[in-house]
């Protein structure tokens, strides 16, 4: 039997930033010291946002500088995962931008590149962004994939 997963002690958030059709997104490669690893916006709820999508939206504009994204809509699943025994929330949002879209990075982040979905889940690190990355294609269905 497995322990129930105490009280949610940080929420978090992430976007997946696409165009369609084909399905393309946008994925993030961290710096060094974050291992280099690609993936998709992510961070802290903070007191000051209103909502989850909020915090979203501000994610997207601090690690990207994009202001106005086309569509921010909920992917409608979540993840809980243990940081030094303490239970977060992960949120998982799909956020609609222009093809043409060229983001501004960060200090969290040294490269980008818009892929095809297949690239981007085979990229993405964590299993639960392969996920939502399949959730996504699901969610947007076949009119998506083609030209």
């Amino acid at each position: 039997m497995s322990a129930r997963p105490g009280p949610v002690a940080q929420e978090c958030v992430e976007g997946y930033l696409y165009a369609t059709p084909p399905l393309e997104l946008l994925v993030f490669r961290r710096t060094p010291a974050r291992d280099r690893i690609w993936v998709p916006i992510q961070g802290k709820v903070e007191p000051t946002d209103a909502d989850l999508e909020a915090a979203v939206r501000r994610e997207v504009r601090e690690e990207t500088g994009l202001a106005d994204p086309r569509r921010v809509w909920s992917l409608d699943w979540q993840v809980p995962f243990e940081v030094e025994g303490r239970t977060w929330r992960l949120h998982a949002y799909a956020v609609e931008v222009d093809r043409t879209f060229e983001p501004t990075l960060n200090e969290e982040h040294e490269a980008w590149a818009w892929v095809p979905a297949e690239e981007a889940e085979r990229r993405l690190h964590f299993e639960d962004n392969r996920a939502a990355v399949a959730r996504l294609r699901d969610r947007l269905g076949p009119v998506s994939q083609s030209l």
